[in-house]
């Protein structure tokens, strides 16, 4: 599919409100703990798609055979990135766990190619594969050859909800069989992450002891849940129908910019030299598994694009 102005526009946007996560996560993290953080992006953002749900007048998606479905999604698309993403930012830069964040599309490619048999590894896949963990080589090789340290174990975190965002790209498939639309999956899934969260959080943190949280923190949880989780949501799922899979992923090149931007200009945050050379190399394999570069660059693209017209009859 070719994307639209509006499209582009949008998948700008989304990049932004995806990339303002880890910015918010950042502020929300020095008042709240991990965990917490979670449960309240993904309660807020439940009751705002409720809202969604009701005024489109969608039916209630909680079917026999979906509430299972919904908790594993939860489990493997919510509570365990956001739980070692939220808690890894306690430790690294908003725009280096960002950065590695980008390697989702990496290990969906690995996890699909094992678990499904009509997602086989391509060869643009594997290249890009090779790229990316390359630059995920570098990005770890500056703490790793130093010797375990906070900043590895926050980056090891964050390459583990990447794996765990590769699992639920692959189990996520069974909802289209499902009949039911992206709104109701993605309130399906945040409910069941916050019923899942709550118990959790109740005997690790204990809430209702911590010490009230400032304006600025609450400002962020708010932020988090309705701009960039639900609001997010929704802009997502308009490209998604629009645009196609294939060019709403390209939101993953996009997010860790907006994501540094934003922790450099207010957090003050600085990466390492490393850190811009692994992204790039990340990029390159993004690009690589997306296609579309490799196809304009082929032998038989160029022949097409410069064959000489034919005269008209």
């Amino acid at each position: 599919m070719r994307m639209t102005l509006q499209d582009w526009a949008l998948l700008l946007l989304l990049s932004v409100l995806w990339g303002g996560s880890f910015f918010f996560v950042a502020v929300a993290v020095e008042a709240l703990p991990p965990l917490t953080v979670v449960a309240l992006r993904t309660g807020i953002a439940a009751l705002v798609l409720l809202v969604v749900l009701r005024l489109r007048k969608e039916a209630w998606p909680f079917a026999k055979g979906a509430v299972a479905a919904f908790f594993i999604m939860g489990l493997l698309n919510n509570l365990l990135p956001f739980s070692l993403l939220f808690w890894a930012q306690t430790m690294i830069p908003s725009g280096l766990a960002s950065i590695l964040n980008a390697t989702t599309p990496l290990f969906s490619i690995v996890v699909a190619h094992f678990l499904l048999t009509d997602e086989r590894m391509a060869p643009n896949k594997a290249i890009g594969i090779l790229f990316g963990f390359l630059g995920v080589a570098i990005l770890l090789g500056g703490e790793v050859l130093g010797g375990a340290s906070i900043a590895s174990l926050g980056m090891l975190a964050c390459l583990g909800a990447a794996l765990a965002y590769g699992f639920a790209g692959v189990f996520g498939r069974r909802f289209k069989a499902m009949d039911l639309t992206a709104t109701r999956v993605a309130f399906g899934q945040l409910v069941a992450t916050t019923i899942m969260m709550l118990p959790i959080i109740s005997v690790v943190d204990r809430p209702w002891t911590l010490p009230p949280p400032g304006l600025p923190a609450i400002a962020a949880v708010l932020a988090l849940a309705i701009v960039s989780t639900a609001l997010a949501y929704v802009i997502f799922f308009r490209i998604l129908a629009s645009a196609g899979a294939v060019n709403v992923a390209l939101v993953t090149l996009l997010v860790p910019v907006s994501a540094i931007v934003l922790g450099t200009l207010i957090l003050g945050e600085e990466l390492a030299a490393r850190h811009y050379i692994g992204m790039g190399l990340i990029s390159i394999g993004l690009l690589a598994i997306d296609g579309r570069i490799g196809e304009r660059l082929s032998v038989k693209a160029w022949i097409r694009r410069n064959r000489p017209c034919e005269p008209k009859p």
